[in-house]
């Protein structure tokens, strides 16, 4: 009984969109194959477990948000370890492993998890295992794989450790441990991603299911000899397959009748207050043979108690395309259910740990309400929703590819032609025709549908009353793996709402009645607590927002000019806007705006490029807004470093972001004469006053 007690590890996850508890359920599921009881709960549950008494092992799991800061769950926590009245030995008995989870296209990759690994080092815990970062950009199960075969041993030898310290002897716990299967291979971790590498696994844990090689033969021969979605190559279609164990079904699905309501929006979502809004005015900003189309919304949120300042985002809350949840219904059998009123209950017996009523799913509401409003239908799919849709296939050859792809063997081939091609649910049950899963699988694997964010782009002491916002309508082009093209789920739905405001003398069956139907969204707030005008007037700043990057920085404009028409003894600082698109003809957003602003004096500079537009000037223009911000390197570095002014930087990250948080670490380095390491942190300081601000979005 007392080895049994020892055997025990307590497992934390902190999760923002639901991959944090994912992993710390594989985790758990994972450990009784290892004689191990994983104790597990979110980092919220703060009345289930006590890290001061702790004493057993602790694995915690956390993700980041876009912004850097630990998720919503994890907020509680890290307030009451980030006390400074706290001894640094106060977790000194602690031992535990850390996961973290984040995304390389933002600048603070893993934030989230390297704060509480830094505080609780601070504290005087101790790792038993080193910590692990995985990166979304590129697959997190590249590194949560390996880190996960790599914490048996670990928590084995950390509780060796643990009976050697209390004086007891360890041979009962170690022949108790080495009875259970555990990973027979070494994993050499290094806390730094890119170390992490996996060797040679010679011994299969007993958690994941070996495909015999003799199964291969089944499959039916092909002369292809190029990989695709469904069809393999050697070696992956030769080789035995290590594949993740089966998700324990847990939801329970009853159909009832047809009456009744569904539940308001509102309900849908857990912070904030709701919003439904009429949209008045729809424009289009890019001309029609522009690469994107950027579209302008106003609502009118003069009837609600809705505020906002400039740089502030917002949510809408968005269904799915109703075409794909139609076609979803009818290759789910399910058409003449759709407007059924659904129960869902946590089935009765079920092996999942913490099974609980999913909080996105309403008590009650209709099939359709819940594939429209509750589920991200388009979610890429995790492993293990592929490993369970294994066992919904009934044709051997489609069998086997979805095998392959939630396989560690078919890792490539997941990330290739699952996660690159943006593939979903929908494609894969064309791609594989013989698999019919249940509603209650689709239920117990789709995420929640997310509202999308967006930037405001007016303020509400110039246009009071109204918010505005700018997006371009996402494509998603057809591929090899997705033969069909799409448009965002957001956007896409937006742009078709507002259709009869854009084109307002096209009468199509669409409309409604035309023009003269008022189409309202539902939003909510989402501040944001940093990417605001500086308090004080007088302080210059910088804005550079290439494409719908610029919107947010209209709303700083319009605030600024009506500040200065208010209080003209005031002093105000001066303003630049780097901006920066493809064609000046094409899709060169609020041009006129711009202008304006320029004239009257709110906007003190406008520097342009444009990327696709030829030249037959001697000295070539600048193509992109870190080529520009270069050209004025001593005007920025003036306004940076001796008027301590500010630096927005608002869109893409990848492409744009990086690029810029570069020119201007060139910038310093050239300016103050001193190495780019310096320059580096110089610009690391300037962040950390909050003077160095992004919006950004991969």
């Amino acid at each position: 009984m007392c080895c049994d007690l020892k055997r025990r590890f307590l497992l934390l996850y902190a999760t923002q969109k639901g991959q944090a508890k994912a992993i710390a359920e594989e985790i758990w599921q994972q450990a009784g194959a290892h004689g191990l009881e994983a104790d597990m709960h979110c980092i919220s549950e703060m009345d289930k477990y006590n890290l001061e008494t702790e004493k057993d092992p602790v694995v915690i799991v956390i993700s980041t948000t876009g912004t850097g800061d630990p998720p919503d769950a994890a907020r509680k926590f890290v307030k009451k370890i980030q006390d400074t009245t706290l001894p640094p030995d106060h977790f000194a008995h602690l031992q535990y492993g850390l996961l973290g989870l984040g995304d390389s296209e933002y600048t603070f990759f893993c934030n989230g998890g390297k704060t509480v690994d830094r505080r609780l080092q601070e504290l005087g815990a101790q790792h038993f295992y080193d910590t692990g970062l995985a990166d979304d950009c590129v697959g997190l199960e590249l590194v949560v794989d390996p880190w996960i075969d790599g914490l048996w041993l670990a928590l084995k030898e950390a509780f060796l450790l643990q009976k050697e310290k209390e004086g007891m002897s360890s041979d009962a716990v170690s022949s108790s441990l080495s009875a259970a299967p555990h990973v027979g291979h070494e994993l050499n971790l290094s806390s730094e991603v890119q170390n992490l590498k996996l060797e040679d696994e010679r011994v299969r844990s007993s958690d994941v299911l070996t495909q015999k090689l003799v199964d291969i033969h089944l499959v039916a021969p092909t002369r292809d000899t190029e990989p695709s979605l469904v069809h393999s190559v050697p070696p992956v279609s030769q080789s035995a397959l290590s594949i993740p164990a089966l998700p324990p079904e847990y939801i329970e699905v009853q159909f009832q009748d047809t009456h009744g309501k569904n539940p308001h929006l509102s309900s849908l979502i857990s912070e904030g207050t709701a919003f439904e809004v009429p949209v008045t005015k729809a424009v289009q900003l890019t001309r029609e043979d522009a690469i994107k189309t950027a579209l302008l919304l106003e609502l009118d949120i003069a009837d609600t108690v809705f505020d906002y300042q400039p740089g502030d985002a917002f949510c809408v809350i968005c269904p799915n395309n109703v075409n794909e949840v139609e076609e979803l219904l009818h290759i789910l059998g399910l058409s003449e259910k759709g407007e059924y009123f659904v129960c869902v209950k946590v089935k009765e017996g079920t092996k999942k740990k913490g099974a609980a009523h999913p909080q996105h799913i309403p008590e009650r509401s209709t099939l359709k309400f819940i594939l429209t409003w509750c589920l991200e239908i388009r979610a890429i799919p995790k492993k293990a929703f592929l490993r369970a849709l294994v066992e919904c296939t009934s044709d051997v050859g489609e069998k086997r590819r979805l095998q392959e792809l939630c396989s560690r063997q078919g890792a490539s081939d997941y990330t290739r032609f699952i996660r690159d091609s943006n593939v979903c649910l929908l494609d894969l049950l064309h791609a594989f025709p013989s698999c019919k899963p249940s509603l209650n699988l689709l239920i117990e694997h789709l995420p929640k549908l997310q509202a999308r964010s967006y930037s405001v782009s007016s303020s509400n002491l110039y246009q009071p009353g109204k918010l505005c916002f700018v997006f371009n309508i996402v494509e998603f082009p057809a591929c090899p793996a997705r033969p069909v093209s799409r448009k965002g789920v957001c956007t896409g739905w937006l742009a078709e709402l507002v259709a009869p405001l854009l084109h307002p003398n096209k009468n199509t069956l669409d409309t409604k009645g035309g023009s003269s139907s008022t189409e309202k969204i539902s939003i909510f707030a989402r501040p944001n607590n940093n990417f605001h005008l500086p308090a004080d007037p007088s302080v210059p700043f910088v804005m550079v927002g290439p494409g719908t990057g610029i919107s947010p920085f209209i709303g700083f404009l319009q605030h600024r000019q009506k500040l200065r028409e208010e209080h003209a003894d005031w002093e105000f600082g001066e303003t630049w806007l780097v901006f920066g698109c493809r064609h000046q003809d094409r899709d060169y957003l609020f041009k006129d705006e711009l202008r304006c602003f320029l004239e009257n004096g709110t906007l003190t500079h406008l520097k342009v490029c444009f990327s696709r537009d030829s030249s037959t000037a001697e000295l070539a223009p600048p193509k992109y807004v870190q080529d520009v911000i270069r050209l004025y390197a001593k005007e920025i570095a003036r306004v940076l470093l001796k008027e301590r002014g500010y630096f927005y930087v608002c869109g893409d990250k990848k492409h744009m972001a990086d690029g810029v948080s570069d020119a201007v670490v060139d910038i310093l380095s050239m300016e103050m004469e001193a190495d780019k390491l310096e320059a580096m942190k110089i610009l690391a300081m300037l962040r950390e006053a909050k003077r160095y601000l992004q919006d950004v979005w991969s």
